[in-house]
């Protein structure tokens, strides 16, 4: 057993599948005239003699966050994977994940953004007490570096892809009118993506992604038969929004030390915040019987796109992002101001934000106030303006 954890472990795997892809290290590449690109995009020419490629200093020293040269030779599956790679950052999650709450069915979004919520919480954790690192480069092309700081089994992309993939499967059947298999289609298509994408960019092992699929499909396997009280705990208890509130903010606080600066702390308070937000947003909503839930005998039919109906989802889209991308600007800049002010820091001094006594409260009410703007603010905007 331990032969073949090592070896799902080894940078040399994660290497070879990037090579599969066409995907490969300068220093690999043995040919002259060639054109490479850099993650931001800037192109990089080496023009030198065959069987020479001029690397110095190498990019790359062991485990380092420097920019990467490397060689694509299949551009359909770098970009596939870089995409796939996006539905785990953050600009997916406040620019899409929303929309299911605006133009499908906030119920589904609310069951999504708990088991996110969730797992995201148990991951990172699991991350910093495990301790396991990331692939070793050079073997690897690394194609992100904001996380290689972080510590890598499990992999929190393949367990959010797990959890909103199959979260979103589990609960429409009772709420909205699909073929199944379809639905276990896409779900299964978008998760493995994901997955994949991570060997792709040479941000975890074999071994990460396994497992992290594996502890997601776990922990929704486990809480599965208490969604539906849950639900009822969230939506009509009077401590609902207080214990919102004060668990993800004590677990935020109270998040693993490391002994160097990683952003894991800070991504996982975001989440929390996040869901906090959210979950204090639909308890208000309910109270209030504006829960902008389907109407009638569910489950319903999926809306029809017509014209009409895709040039709404799209004015919703582009109104509702407006207003949680400047949600978020205010309530980052007010927050850092009074606690930067509070704690007698220079306004300039970026590094402050480290500092758990900053990064957790700023983080927290900037993206509580996010989920709340998107549970409860954005609808009734919607309303206003002729768009739901």
């Amino acid at each position: 057993m331990s032969k073949l954890l090592t070896y799902l472990h080894d940078s040399e795997l994660v290497a070879r599948f990037q090579r599969r892809c066409g995907l490969f290290l300068v220093e690999a590449a043995h040919h002259s005239r060639v054109r490479l690109s850099a993650p931001s995009g800037t192109p990089v020419h080496a023009d030198v003699p065959r069987g020479h490629v001029d690397v110095t200093p190498f990019p790359y020293a062991n485990n380092g966050c420097s920019r990467p040269q490397y060689e694509v030779r299949n551009w359909l599956l770098h970009f596939l994977f870089l995409f796939s790679a996006g539905l785990g950052h953050e600009i997916f999650y406040i620019t899409c994940l929303p929309c299911i709450h605006w133009s499908l069915d906030p119920f589904l979004c609310r069951r999504l953004v708990n088991m996110w919520c969730l797992v995201m919480y148990i991951g990172q954790v699991m991350k910093d007490t495990l301790k396991l690192p990331r692939p070793l480069s050079p073997p690897v092309v690394k194609l992100e570096t904001r996380v290689d700081a972080e510590y890598g089994l499990p992999s929190t992309h393949a367990m959010a892809a797990t959890a909103i993939s199959f979260t979103v499967l589990l609960s429409a059947p009772s709420r909205i009118q699909f073929q199944f298999e379809v639905g276990l289609l896409i779900a299964l298509t978008l998760s493995s993506l994901v997955c994949l994408s991570r060997l792709y960019t040479g941000m975890h092992s074999v071994l990460d992604v396994i497992c992290g699929a594996l502890i997601s499909a776990i922990i929704m396997f486990l809480t599965y038969p208490y969604w539906e009280t849950f639900d009822r705990f969230q939506l009509t208890s009077h401590i609902s929004p207080i214990a919102a509130l004060t668990l993800p903010l004590f677990l935020s606080y109270t998040y693993p030390e490391l002994d160097h600066y990683s952003t894991t702390r800070g991504d996982t308070t975001t989440i929390l915040g996040v869901g906090a937000g959210c979950s204090v947003g639909y308890w208000v909503n309910e109270q209030l019987g504006q829960t902008f839930e389907p109407q009638g005998l569910l489950p319903v039919p999926l809306p029809t796109l017509t014209a009409h109906a895709l040039a709404l989802g799209a004015a919703r889209f582009i109104v509702g992002v407006l207003a949680l991308v400047g949600t978020r600007r205010i309530m980052k800049t007010l927050s850092l101001q009074v606690l930067y002010l509070w704690y007698r820091v220079a306004k300039n001094d970026d590094s402050a934000r480290r500092r758990r006594e900053i990064e957790v409260p700023y983080k927290f009410s900037t993206y509580t106030a996010v989920g709340l703007v998107n549970s409860i603010l954005v609808n009734k905007v919607f309303i206003l303006l002729g768009l739901l």
